[in-house]
């Protein structure tokens, strides 16, 4: 009884801190950055590998970037915005139990990518910026390119915040650490 009741512990703190990490990227959200250059990307990845509930790990991200859209504005994209992020959610659910460096680093391109093609491909074809033709999107994708390195170094250096200092927890506080799975 007392290991189980260790292990819910366990779980609620780690769940906490993985939560308390979400609100903190959220917060930056709002702070002045270079344009692409924020922690959202890297918060849903995140909250996809260690929030243990998955309606948790899928609308907590949804329910900061709202809170966030209501000091910085709405835009009619933002449905597909924020469909993007829950992908970036359920990459995040590709890292559980198996977080590496190379792993991270891998979901965190991957997530930087589909934000780019999903949300250009939405700005061809929901505004009025671009042609609707072939050469059409493809300008509005070459107009993208300085977003996408600002999207990748964001998420790059967020993940690395984010999933550093998760990792720097587990190792320094017992109460932070996976607990191990009993043999059967």
């Amino acid at each position: 009884m007392n290991a189980e009741i260790s292990q819910k512990e366990n779980l609620f703190y780690r769940t906490l801190l993985a939560l308390v990490l979400i609100l903190l990227a959220a917060a930056l959200r709002i702070a002045p950055h270079p344009w692409n250059f924020a922690p959202i990307g890297a918060m849903a990845l995140f909250s996809g590998a260690l929030v243990k509930d998955r309606r948790l790990a899928f609308l907590f991200p949804l329910f900061t970037l709202f809170v966030g859209d209501i000091f910085i504005g709405f835009h009619k994209l933002i449905p597909i915005v924020y469909a993007s992020f829950l992908i970036n959610v359920a990459i995040g659910l590709w890292l559980r139990d198996r977080r590496s460096v190379a792993r991270i680093s891998l979901a965190t391109l991957l997530g930087s990518i589909q934000f780019f093609l999903v949300t250009n491909f939405a700005v061809w074809q929901f505004m009025n910026t671009y042609p609707h033709t072939s050469s059409g999107v493809l300008d509005c994708y070459i107009a993208g390119i300085p977003f996408f390195w600002n999207t990748l170094a964001g998420d790059a250096f967020y993940a690395a915040l984010l999933f550093g200092g998760f990792a720097l927890a587990e190792h320094f506080f017992p109460a932070f650490l996976k607990p191990m799975r009993a043999a059967s």
